[in-house]
């Protein structure tokens, strides 16, 4: 196989899923806020990286025209994701009333397993998640024929990139944020962030 037509297929595949990984969500809102905290960061950061791969490599490998023939598992998926952030976004409001964040280290600590759940919910519970890597991603690679796996090895390159970045930069910043009011201002962000998810989740029209 051509290296050249390789390097061709793989810088599109990198760009393409940097541009759908990077606008802040659910996701990236809950990376920040952990990546604060201090919390298990490389521990989020790999399984966000893992799941965008897995979902990636399902979608290169043809099964995302399977999702797109079953609209009723994207409805159940749908309300699912808005029930949970909703709940999430509730969450986050009422922590911007408290004063529990003082400094990184006076955070509540929270367990592996709640961490774990809570990646793994707004993650597979988002919809959008399947439009951006099983069907756009796996469609868009169909395009680079034989060399589509180099494609998607770009995209699963970026997701790393942009996780170890995100995490690891919210963690370097975290020395400076140790204001309540930061903390305060962060969750009313983040609960907008996701009530509007919810709200977008809640009247998407799927092609």
């Amino acid at each position: 196989m051509n290296n050249t037509h390789g390097l061709i297929a793989f810088l599109p595949g990198f760009f393409s899923g940097l541009s759908l990984i990077a606008a802040i969500g659910a996701q990236n809102a809950y990376i920040i806020r952990q990546g604060l905290t201090r919390q298990y960061t490389l521990m989020i950061v790999l399984f966000c990286a893992a799941a965008d791969a897995l979902l990636i490599s399902v979608g290169v490998a043809g099964l995302g025209a399977l999702v797109a023939s079953l609209p009723w598992l994207l409805e159940i998926i749908r309300w699912f994701g808005v029930a949970f952030i909703t709940w999430f976004g509730i969450t986050s409001l009422i922590a911007a009333t408290k004063n529990d964040y003082l400094t990184p280290a006076e955070a509540t600590q929270q367990s592996r397993g709640k961490v774990l759940a809570t990646l793994f919910a707004l993650t597979f519970l988002n919809p959008h998640v399947y439009l951006d890597t099983l069907l756009f991603l796996g469609s868009l690679s169909t395009t680079f024929g034989d060399n589509r796996w180099f494609f998607a090895f770009g995209a699963m390159t970026a997701s790393v990139v942009w996780f170890f970045v995100l995490g690891f930069g919210a963690k370097a910043a975290s020395r400076f944020m140790s204001r309540p009011i930061f903390w305060r201002v962060l969750d009313i962000f983040i609960a907008a962030v996701m009530f509007t998810l919810a709200i977008t989740l809640a009247f998407y029209r799927f092609a």
